[in-house]
């Protein structure tokens, strides 16, 4: 793996066709499909992956989204968000040649934001679980297939599971639809029995406690996580996934406006956890994907753009280029 630099998904703004020709520009490397959540319901994360899944329609009600008995115009807005988007894919990408990456939310997130219809979360049913991900699994497999064929020369998807909720999964601190009590903790083997579903993906949680260690036993590709929330006792877990295997894609830089550090600072960031680590220096490049430290869809159009460049000049100095 030496993807250099990547984002995490999300864009500020609506317009998609300048979301895409910020992200092809600045990250030739491993652009991606931005998320705009700007736009409105269905564009965000929970409801642009709700448009993924199979027979499981959804809804917007007061307390967030909820399972449907039939697609209605909340659904089929988040269906043309997609769509446009996919369009707009197509037309910026045409001619590029390499990989390319998708952002999902990740199916325990999913769980614990979505409700059933006459009931609690869905993270509150095993069985629902159970379906949510089936279901999951299934659109993001008719997603992919789609993108390949719009954009023949993608080399290589990489799947990237948004899941800043899993800490809370894990910790049993997901609030219960009326808000007065919390769901039980999900069991790991539960957690990494799903994830191992999905084919090779990233996971990326930009919470405190990022679950490494299970995420390793569930075979994912790479972690992807905000350097700035780790601690000394995250290295060791961190340490054993490397040995393992697994990469990272590694947060080195504010979602939103700030100043822009030098190449060097935002390098350093890097070096010093692999030093601290004890790995050889000529291995990071190949094992660590520089991102800023979560979506940008609170950050300025201007700094977004700046902060995607400045990660790709950072990969290409840490490359020795």
């Amino acid at each position: 793996m030496s993807f250099g630099a990547s984002g995490v998904g999300s864009h500020p703004g609506e317009d998609h066709f300048e979301a895409l020709r910020v992200v092809f520009g600045e990250l030739p490397d491993l652009p991606y499909l931005p998320e705009l959540p700007a736009r409105g319901v269905g564009a965000d994360l929970v409801g642009r992956t709700a448009a993924l899944l199979v027979e499981l329609p959804v809804e917007v009600q007061p307390s967030g989204w909820r399972l449907a008995s039939r697609p209605g115009r909340d659904h089929r807005r988040a269906v043309d968000h997609l769509a446009r988007d996919l369009d707009g894919l197509e037309e910026v990408a045409d001619g590029y040649e390499g990989p390319l990456k998708l952002q999902v939310c990740g199916p325990w997130t999913l769980a614990a934001a979505i409700e059933l219809r006459h009931g609690d979360k869905m993270l509150s049913d095993q069985g629902a679980v159970r379906d949510l991900t089936a279901s999951l699994v299934q659109g993001v497999t008719d997603h992919v297939e789609s993108v390949r064929r719009r954009v023949p020369g993608v080399t290589e998807i990489v799947l990237q599971l948004d899941e800043p909720g899993l800490p809370g999964v894990l910790a049993g601190t997901v609030p219960t639809a009326s808000g007065f009590g919390r769901l039980a903790p999900v069991e790991e083997w539960r957690a990494e029995e799903a994830l191992r579903l999905f084919p090779d993906p990233v996971v990326h949680c930009c919470a405190p406690r990022v679950p490494i260690a299970m995420l390793r036993r569930a075979g994912v590709r790479a972690v992807s996580l905000d350097a700035s929330m780790l601690s000394r006792r995250d290295e060791e877990p961190i340490g054993e996934a490397i040995e393992a295997g697994v990469n990272f894609f590694l947060g080195v830089l504010p979602g939103l406006d700030s100043s822009l550090p030098d190449v060097k600072v935002i390098a350093k960031t890097a070096t010093d956890l692999w030093q601290r680590l004890g790995f050889a220096a000529e291995d990071l490049p190949n094992r660590v994907v520089l991102t800023p430290t979560c979506g940008l869809a609170g950050a300025s159009p201007a700094y977004a753009k700046a902060a995607l460049g400045r990660l790709r000049e950072t990969a290409k100095a840490l490359r020795g280029d």
